[in-house]
């Protein structure tokens, strides 16, 4: 069954986020990076962080698209037993204290279609779960995801890219619902950055083709690279920096330090803050 609008949180988030006239910061984690515990704890406080909207990863063997630091992240929380399975339990967990943040699950199709998509999109949906990004799904072969995803109320997420022309754009579009994920830059996650007035020319187009709010990722790493992306669109996407911050608390084992969640939220909350035009800490 489809959701009714009044049950869409992305669509409330982001008229949230207009009606208090600035964009949004989505941020990025691994399910099950490093290992369970850490990233369940890291999950349940990224809202009071900041975190206007999650990205949860899907730990997968081959992520192409994304850059060494998302890589090691799903290699790590693979290691440590994380799973599609375990993905949506951790998701379902959160949802016991956190009802109005949305959760967009992101990964590579295989997991999914492994566990079979209709089967995917019931359990994704149960566990409370606003949408999917597929990274690795055409958007010519996205019916067979995009359909049940529908049914059960759940949004596919696509990708627009600088690559992605005027011929292209209607396919991406056709299945597109709940925001547009503007790819700033070809290549891999976290690795370049794209100057804004690149981004901004591009917004606009995609503003111009679709009535869809529009999200900006890859290579955003700082408070003020988040702000200005954010600025232009109506949120920001940070995830290789969130992941690398939590990557840098590790012990030499790869364990969870005493410090790994309180540096991810922290650098969370810098995030918020420069997304929020906040003045930095101790300046009023």
């Amino acid at each position: 069954m489809t959701a009714h609008p009044s049950d869409d949180r992305l669509a409330r988030r982001f008229a949230d986020l207009k009606a208090a006239g600035r964009g949004g910061l989505v941020v990025y984690v691994m399910a099950h990076d490093p290992d369970a515990a850490t990233a369940q704890a890291i999950l349940d406080g990224l809202p009071a962080a900041g975190a206007d909207i999650i990205e949860l990863g899907l730990p997968f063997s081959d992520p192409m698209a994304d850059g060494p630091a998302i890589q090691l992240a799903g290699q790590r929380a693979l290691a440590a037993g994380g799973s599609l399975k375990g993905a949506l339990d951790a998701l379902a967990r959160f949802r016991e204290t956190d009802s109005e943040t949305p959760v967009i699950l992101m990964g590579y199709y295989n997991p999914i279609y492994r566990m079979g998509p209709e089967t995917f999109a019931a359990r994704a949906a149960e566990a409370g779960a606003d949408g999917l990004i597929c990274v690795d799904l055409p958007p010519e072969e996205a019916a067979e995801l995009a359909d049940p995803l529908r049914a059960h109320g759940l949004h596919l997420i696509m990708l627009a890219a600088p690559t992605t022309d005027e011929a292209r754009l209607p396919a991406v579009l056709r299945r597109a619902s709940g925001f547009l994920y503007y790819v700033s830059i070809t290549g891999i996650t976290g690795t370049r950055s794209a100057d804004a007035e690149t981004v901004a020319c591009a917004v606009e187009r995609l503003k111009a083709a679709a009535d869809l709010p529009v999200a900006v990722g890859f290579g955003i790493k700082t408070p003020e690279q988040a702000a200005t992306m954010a600025g232009l669109a109506d949120a920001a996407v940070v995830g290789s920096a969130v992941v690398s911050e939590l990557a840098g608390s590790l012990d030499a084992e790869g364990r969870a330090g005493p410090h790994t969640v309180s540096r991810v939220h922290a650098l969370v909350g810098r995030l918020a803050a420069g997304v929020r035009g906040d003045p930095p800490s101790g300046q009023s």
